[in-house]
């Protein structure tokens, strides 16, 4: 019956990537009932930990969102960006890894796509090379972020299981693994495919004078007088100082007694992050109903419906197959730890979120008695749906490329984004276990 199952769950997950976003919690609803009123199974446990963790901080980020500072995180990195126009291949990467990191969030590397498009073109760099791994990274620097859905999983799972683990012992391991797969994987871009004046497909293209006047500058995203008011620099400070409180927390809660007795760090990021935009909305005088209707509000509430049902579906099942699965893949994973990246990489190609991944696998991870340190230092594998090009960056990067260079093969896997995220995962997953190993 466990394949029964499974058989179940790959269906829910083939019909979720079909409707995309929130289809996939309410699709893994379903399963829940048909789990529990077709074959008898009772309902196993939602993440509800984790998503408190998520709602507080899209609360927070959402809040910073509507003051304008996301905007004003966004002209910043462009000034950068047009300053040094020559390093476009691996500043405007890290640009998008480091607002995911500040932010908590991969959709915010939506404003800084065109303008990477238009420093790349103006210098003659095929814009392909920057503009692909600038979409791979916004999402690498998922695991890396203090404040990601990620570490909600990692810190509320190991909450669960009991395990002394904190953020400073995650973030250890996942920011330079991160980074230095995020380096290596910009270099190589580097030289990747022809440069704009030897590309004959590209010159054919500009036969056409309508392509052309495409090519034109695109504009830019921040170029608003809103991104420079008080409110905007009010609500960003006030981020800052939270992001900081809550590393601060994390690394000497227990140490300071900071902390009532009984309160892990999971519990502790809820309410440190809803203060947070509870402090910038009473600064900034921010209108509520903006905070509603902004963009990491509602990618962050899809997120929560996501992992809403498609894992309490999953841990369903894994919870009603527990010794089974045990059973059968133990040997493996206890001779091979390391496989268990694989694992977490394959259902990543499937499941288009990595908090989603974590609060699948970590649980059966730590059922099958792998080393927490193992687990943490392959984190980065959580991140795979690079794989099939229709995430949402990845098409917003084909569509803000005009010069036709990032985009989907015809073979559909022959796409611009699949190498740099094999190379940079793939790094960033190597490091990260190694590096895991040496330090806890």
């Amino acid at each position: 019956m466990f394949y029964v199952h499974m058989a179940l769950l790959l269906l829910v997950i083939f019909v979720g990537i079909r409707h995309g976003g929130i289809a996939f919690g309410l699709l893994g609803g379903l399963g829940v009932s048909v789990l529990a009123f077709v074959f008898g199974i009772a309902p196993g446990t939602p993440p509800v930990s984790v998503m408190l963790i998520i709602l507080a901080v899209v609360a927070a980020s959402a809040t910073l969102e509507a003051t304008g500072g996301l905007r004003l995180l966004v002209k910043y990195a462009e000034k950068l960006l047009r300053k040094h126009p020559n390093q476009i291949v691996f500043l405007g990467p890290l640009c998008t890894y480091s607002l995911t990191v500040l932010v908590g969030t991969g959709h915010s590397v939506y404003p800084l796509l065109p303008v990477i498009y238009d420093v790349a073109y103006k210098k003659g760099i095929r814009p392909e090379r920057p503009m692909a791994i600038a979409s791979v990274a916004s999402q690498m620097g998922i695991t890396a972020s203090p404040i990601a859905a990620a570490a909600a999983v990692v810190m509320a799972t190991a909450a669960d299981n009991k395990l002394d683990i904190s953020l400073i012992d995650v973030l250890s391991v996942t920011i330079p693994a991160t980074l230095i797969g995020l380096l290596v994987a910009c270099t190589w871009s580097l030289k990747r495919g022809k440069d704009l004046d030897k590309d004959e497909e590209f010159i054919a293209r500009c036969q056409d004078e309508e392509f052309r006047n495409e090519l034109i500058d695109i504009g830019s995203e921040t170029e608003d007088g809103l991104v420079d008011d008080k409110s905007a620099k009010k609500g960003l400070t006030v981020f800052a100082f939270g992001i900081l409180t809550v590393i601060f927390v994390a690394m000497f809660g227990k140490n300071l007694n900071l902390l009532p007795e009984g309160v892990n760090m999971s519990v502790a990021i809820q309410f440190l992050m809803l203060s947070v935009g509870a402090i910038i909305l009473i600064f900034t005088k921010v209108q509520p109903k903006k905070i509603v209707h902004s963009n990491v509000f509602i990618a962050g509430m899809t997120a929560v419906i996501i992992i809403f049902g498609i894992a309490w579906m999953s841990d369903t099942i894994i919870g009603h197959h527990k010794t089974y699965l045990i059973e059968m893949i133990s040997g493996v994973v206890n001779v091979y730890p390391w496989t268990f990246a694989i694992a977490m990489f394959v259902v990543s190609i499937f499941l288009k979120s990595q908090a989603a991944v974590l609060t699948i696998m970590l649980p059966l991870g730590f059922s099958l008695g792998i080393p927490p340190e193992v687990l943490i230092g392959v984190l980065p594998a959580c991140y795979a749906y690079f794989f099939f090009p229709f995430y949402p960056s990845d098409l917003a990067a084909i569509t803000f490329d005009r010069s036709g260079t990032t985009r989907i093969g015809k073979y559909v896997l022959n796409h611009s984004f699949l190498v740099p995220g094999f190379i940079g995962v793939t790094t960033a997953t190597v490091i990260g276990y190694f590096l895991s190993l040496a330090i806890n």
